[in-house]
């Protein structure tokens, strides 16, 4: 599979569970812990997979750099939250709000992603690079999770 669109179905997969995320009352302490908890594996194993197998490539071409690089500084933001909502007390006003935060920077990276990354990345990589990138991705998201893609 491609790297775009094993990416796309992460990003799916991820938006989906912030959007249950959100749905939740400041009540559902449990249902929000479990569910931190699944979008933290997620996006840890996805953005791992990004890090080390496709923004490589895309820092190494002048019309990707740029934006390659924002993406990884991105990546600490959420990474840092993610952390924050873990260790805090899932039934607060300030909870819900970091959450919120969470939930935006999260969907920025993923609208900047496909919209203006993935584009410029079509034309730095061939096809083949794009398949290649995505079946490392697939084989080290299998070796770290246990599951394949798809």
């Amino acid at each position: 599979m491609d790297v775009y669109k094993l990416l796309h179905e992460d990003h799916r997969k991820v938006k989906s569970l912030l959007k249950e995320l959100e749905d939740t009352t400041e009540r559902a302490g449990k249902t929000r812990e479990h569910l931190i908890r699944q979008v933290e594996m997620e996006l840890e194993i996805h953005s791992e997979a990004e890090e080390k197998f496709f923004y490589p490539y895309l820092q190494t071409a002048k019309e990707t750099k740029d934006l390659a690089y924002e993406a990884l500084e991105e990546h600490k933001v959420v990474k840092s939250l993610l952390q924050e909502l873990i260790a805090e007390a899932k039934g607060t006003a300030e909870w819900t709000a970091k959450c919120s935060v969470l939930i935006e920077n999260v969907e920025h990276h993923i609208e900047e992603e496909e919209g203006e990354l993935f584009p410029k990345a079509r034309k730095v990589l061939s096809k083949e690079e794009a398949e290649s990138i995505g079946e490392e991705i697939e084989d080290y998201k299998e070796q770290h999770t246990g599951v394949g893609a798809g």
